[in-house]
């Protein structure tokens, strides 16, 4: 018998272990059957893998964050998440954990500590970071571990949690299953360095290379590193080397593989492999063994048989009313106290600024926030007023910033992230849009983020620095999409979206910051900001509009003389829009000019004109007519951004509507 095993290893640890180790095989085995008879429309196979997951999932505590992805059955499984109700989310049926929502293994179990994957590759990463800044934060014992392919290494996520997590010394472990191919390109296609193990080296992060498929050392490595962090927190990049001995997933086969790597791997099979040891090296029987397998098989097959019964989700399981969006009711304080001027930008720092008193969960990330104050001084002295845990500047990395706050929101935080110019978006886009938005509706609570982005033309910035993006965003369910007008409102709406417990996005006009100000209540209150509001009433048109465009329509009302004639309604909320408002404007003055900063094609009142063409068409006296900038990319040049700008257009349209 092996001393040292012995030592640290009762039979009963090992047998546990063998258990672990055997049941998603099993499982798999099944599943392929399922498959071949049309029971399943899917799989992606961990065949030949399962010391990685069982090895990593069996030497954390309860208490870790495990971001598994298709591969990691064992997570679940180890985990002793019931098998019943994830049979049934195999299959997709009712009882699922995601009602048929979502395919395989794209859910999380919070009380499990599993975190939901998406299919982008990498993305999971930065929230990793977020989960372990989390509990660094709470200073609780606890790690969060991400599991990601050899493929995956390629994504700027992955180079940006890596980052991210070195310079903030995050308790995490990023486990890199090497199994040398990403569909079907080998691994000396994807990266041209001798291990996945040395990227961590740019990074300053310490990296390690194991064994996937010998489940002791995978147990062990991992148990010690833990420890470790525990002590010292830091990130820790592990190359699990390990073969996939199906195919990505099992319509694409494996073709592509030559047969000698199938032959050498089929030695090393991690079952196999911890079958002979058990066998040969403690007082292990064929028989004990092949009487757990059974035990296992008849268990897994009883569950199996079950959830095979259950009945399909019928589609009035979902709710779109509060499976998409967490309702957030709220009771509109009234504006009261001590009224003083304040300019837009002083306005957001003060929404920002009380939720930062009132809630110790509230902390803001991005780009020159903490000491420079941010490149718009928003969060100008906050790093003094809240401390460094709480004000944090982050890499140029948009894309990992929001995935970080994805995480933290995930572990009960409210984090904002400022975008330094709201055209670098972009580059978080798919975290917002497929993590963020998504997430409520599959499987998680609801999701307190809030991004602020300054947007807009009008200040000679170009192309880059310009943009009105927030229609981009608005045709994603899951998102709240706000565009303060007033300095008031951009008080109340920061404070208030910080009390939302969905994701909400922000959009202020950098023209308004210091060129607006106004008398506003000293102190930021709650505000229902899904309603529009009527800012000016008229008998004879109206112009449906939002931030500068209301600016835009109230100067040319005034100037033209057409007080009392021509209202201006600020829709304020983009997404969800408040269809009743844009109803009774056009029941009111029957003539609606649509006028937005947005180049036009698909902008945010392209959804207004629908609404109004559906919902209020018998009371129209004349077309709906749009006023919207050119079709350009926002030009450097002011005397050319003047021209493209909607508002050199606004007189001659507003002159057609009220002429018809």
């Amino acid at each position: 018998m092996n001393t040292v095993l012995k030592e640290f290893y009762t039979k009963e640890d090992l047998l546990h272990i063998y258990r672990q180790l055997v049941t998603p095989r099993l499982i798999e085995e099944r599943m392929l059957k399922l498959l071949r008879q049309n029971k399943i429309a899917k799989w992606f196979s961990g065949i030949g893998q399962e010391a990685i997951s069982i090895g990593v999932t069996l030497s954390l505590s309860d208490d870790d964050f495990i971001l598994p992805m298709h591969r990691n059955l064992g997570v679940f499984t180890s985990r002793k998440v019931d098998l019943y109700r994830l049979f049934c989310q195999l299959f997709g049926k009712k009882d699922g954990f995601t009602q048929g929502r979502e395919r395989s293994f794209h859910f999380g179990i919070m009380e499990h500590k599993i975190i939901g994957m998406i299919s982008h590759l990498g993305a999971m990463l930065p929230v990793a970071d977020g989960l372990a800044l989390a509990s660094k934060l709470k200073q609780e014992k606890s790690i969060a571990v991400a599991f990601t392919g050899d493929g995956a290494t390629s994504e700027g996520d992955f180079h940006e949690a890596l980052n991210l997590a070195a310079v903030w010394n995050l308790p995490v472990i990023f486990v890199v299953e090497n199994n040398g191919y990403g569909l079907s390109t080998p691994t000396r296609e994807q990266y041209a360095c001798v291990n996945i193990a040395d990227k961590g080296i740019g990074y300053g992060i310490e990296s390690h290379i194991v064994d996937g498929n010998n489940v002791l050392e995978v147990f062990d490595t991992i148990k010690s590193l833990r420890a470790s962090i525990l002590d010292n927190p830091r990130p820790i990049l592990v190359e699990m080397k390990t073969f996939r001995m199906r195919g990505h997933e099992e319509a694409s086969g494996v073709a592509y593989v030559p047969q000698e790597l199938f032959d050498e791997w089929e030695k090393k099979d991690p079952i196999k492999q911890f079958e002979q040891r058990l066998l040969n090296e403690f007082s292990f029987t064929e028989t004990e063994l092949e009487s757990e397998r059974q035990h296992l098989f008849d268990t897994i097959d009883q569950e199996i048989e079950k959830a095979l019964n259950c009945p399909l989700p019928t589609p009035d399981s979902i709710n779109i009313h509060t499976d998409v969006l967490k309702p957030f009711p709220i009771l509109e304080e009234p504006i009261s106290g001590i009224m003083q001027e304040r300019r837009f930008v002083d306005a957001v720092s003060e929404g920002l600024g009380k939720a930062f008193q009132e809630d110790d969960r509230v902390l803001m990330m991005g780009q020159d926030v903490a000491e420079y104050g941010g490149v718009f001084k928003v969060s100008q002295n906050y790093i003094n007023r809240f401390g460094k845990d709480r004000v944090r500047n982050t890499p140029i990395i948009e894309s990992g910033a929001i995935g970080a706050a994805y995480g933290l929101a995930l572990a009960g935080f409210k984090p904002v992230v400022e975008m330094q110019f709201a055209d670098f978006i972009t580059c978080g886009y798919n975290q917002i849009v497929n993590n963020l938005a998504k997430s409520l509706y599959r499987w998680s609570d609801g999701i307190n983020v809030t991004i602020r982005a300054p947007h807009g033309a009008g200040v000679g910035a170009g192309p880059f620095h310009s943009q009105s993006p927030e229609a981009w965003f608005m045709q994603h369910p899951g998102l709240k999409v706000l565009v303060p007008t007033s300095v008031q409102d951009a008080q109340d709406m920061v404070y208030t979206a910080i009390q939302d417990p969905n994701p909400v996005l922000i959009f202020e006009h950098k023209k308004l910051y210091r060129s607006l100000k106004e008398m506003v209540s000293e102190q930021p209150r709650l505000i229902d900001y899904h309603k529009s509001k009527l800012v000016r009433s008229g008998t004879d048109a109206t112009i449906i509009t939002y931030g500068m465009g209301v600016h835009w329509a109230l100067n040319h009302v005034e100037s033209q003389d057409l007080i009392g004639k021509v209202g201006v309604l600020d829709l304020r909320c983009l997404s969800p829009i408040d269809e009743n408002g844009i109803i009774e404007a056009v029941k009111t003055t029957g003539r609606i000019l649509l006028l937005e900063e947005h180049g036009g094609l698909l902008g945010p009142m392209s959804e207004v004109s629908k609404i109004i063409l559906e919902k209020a068409f018998e009371y129209l006296d004349a077309p709906v007519l749009t006023c919207s900038s050119l079709p350009t990319p926002v030009p450097t040049n002011t005397q050319l951004e003047n021209e493209y700008l909607a508002s050199a257009r606004l007189r001659d349209t507003l002159h057609r509507v009220l002429s018809y």
